[in-house]
């Protein structure tokens, strides 16, 4: 999940937009979420992890990225409904 600090580094009127428009803002938060259970050595193991939104994101293990750009700030966050990975941007679903 991104941070307070990563979405205040969107360009701005990005948040704006997206509060603006439902579909977006959810296949945006979708794209943060992985189905499973999954530790951070878990997924630093993967070469890419398939979300919710339906596309999938690229793992890097040197150093610890996501899509080659996001960073892990706080990792194995355990919550009710999984475990959470605080990451340093937000992650751009892919468009077609």
């Amino acid at each position: 999940a991104p941070t307070d600090e990563a979405f205040a580094k969107l360009p701005e009127g990005t948040l704006d937009a997206l509060l603006d428009d439902p579909s977006s803002l959810r296949a945006l938060l979708l794209y943060h979420v992985v189905p499973g259970d999954l530790a951070s050595g878990d997924v630093l193991a993967a070469h890419a992890l398939k979300t919710l939104q339906g596309a999938s994101i690229s793992v890097g293990a040197h150093p610890p990225s996501l899509n080659g750009s996001v960073g892990f700030v706080e990792t194995d966050i355990k919550a009710s409904n999984g475990v959470l990975h605080a990451i340093d941007g937000v992650l751009i679903p892919p468009t077609h």
